[in-house]
């Protein structure tokens, strides 16, 4: 079907049309200079984006399921282990586990979509090694009290900020709470490039140092890339090939200083929509001061009734993740029941929201939403 407003391709389309003058430059640079693996775009991307994190430390890796995976090797996560998640979410984060032998426990979620950190405790057992708090649709999960939870216990917490880049809890950015933080930049994501991409963040020295050796096969020689050779670690180990390439890297390092600019437009159009919507049977997502606007979801009954009657009407949304990952995989986690995370997935609608969006499509969208309900 081709849609009059599509979902997030002419997000693409439209963002390198408008700046592929920068785009294609960084990209001649790359080829022109024969750098494309662990070269200075890369360096200075993670510097950079280091720097607006707010922490010490950033390596880009291949995706953000391998920051995610990277992170737990490098936190010592093992077989048997168990780490405390949320089944309200992309499956990278319980997957990555479950790859290292560990064992998913997971929680629900409250009326916002965020892990429910009033539910950690119950789930800690003696096996309990981390917790992995998951800030989706950009806002960001309790963090305060999930630290001291975290501190209580002495477990480690890997943050899956994918989706919140930007995004702040008590002043402080996404990521930065736990021992590591994890983003991803594939396309659709807030700051996507051209394809795969992720960064891991951190403050920690030394897990600093076993990330970047873990994500280039424990190679120390090719960090001589970087123009610098480092010291050879007492204990070799394995690792794995997840280096975000140099050309993906140059390409981020034109979209980085626009970021502030696509956020601010995101939340225009996503309040412009959070403001039409009041009077209408829906329920419109629960807002943070601080959040990012990854997406706009908003929860109706007649799920595929709403879907079809857009289609109809030539404008594409999202629905996706309608059977939650413990009904999925019910094989491995049973007859888990977490009845708010079960009620999200039948009821979430997202609307697109990419910064590219003209005036007159966002005004589109809202007109049909209306239309739908009669209004």
């Amino acid at each position: 079907m081709k849609y009059r407003i599509d979902f997030i391709n002419s997000s693409y389309r439209r963002f390198y049309a408008k700046h592929r003058v920068k785009i294609l430059g960084a990209i001649e640079k790359c080829y022109k200079n024969g750098d494309f693996v662990l070269r200075k775009e890369l360096a200075n991307f993670e510097k950079n984006l280091a720097k607006f994190v707010g922490v010490k430390y950033c390596y880009g890796v291949g995706s953000g399921t391998d920051a995610l995976k990277i992170s737990y090797k490098a936190l010592g996560l093992k077989p048997r282990d168990e780490v405390i998640t949320v089944s309200h979410v992309f499956i990278a984060p319980i997957q990555e586990i479950v790859h290292l032998g560990a064992t998913p426990i997971l929680i629900d979620v409250k009326e916002d979509g965020l892990m429910d950190p009033d539910l950690i405790e119950k789930a800690i057992t003696k096996k309990t090694v981390g917790i992995v708090p998951v800030h989706l649709s950009g806002k960001v999960c309790d963090m305060t009290k999930i630290m001291t939870i975290a501190k209580k216990y002495k477990l480690w917490v890997v943050e899956d900020a994918c989706q919140a880049l930007g995004a702040k809890h008590d002043g402080k950015m996404a990521g930065s709470f736990g021992d590591t933080g994890c983003f991803s930049h594939i396309a659709p994501k807030l700051m996507g490039t051209g394809g795969d991409a992720g960064t891991i963040v951190t403050n920690n020295k030394k897990l600093a140092e076993k990330i970047n050796l873990l994500r280039n096969h424990w190679n120390i020689t090719q960090g001589v890339l970087h123009g610098h050779q480092p010291k050879q670690p007492k204990i070799m180990d394995w690792g794995y090939n997840s280096r975000l390439d140099n050309i993906h890297a140059a390409t981020l390092l034109v979209k980085l200083p626009l970021y502030p600019a696509i956020l601010k437009r995101r939340k225009e159009i996503c309040m412009k929509y959070h403001e039409a919507f009041e009077d209408l049977p829906i329920e419109r997502p629960l807002l943070q001061e601080d959040q990012v606007f990854q997406e706009y979801i908003i929860r109706v009954k007649n799920l595929h009734n709403f879907k079809k009657f857009m289609d109809e009407k030539g404008i594409e949304l999202l629905i996706r993740d309608v059977t939650p990952n413990h009904k999925m995989y019910e094989w491995y986690f049973g007859k888990l029941s977490l009845p708010i995370t079960e009620k999200l997935a039948v009821s979430s609608v997202r609307l697109p929201t990419y910064a590219e969006l003209k005036d007159l499509e966002v005004t589109t969208i809202i007109k049909t939403v209306r239309e739908f309900y009669g209004k």
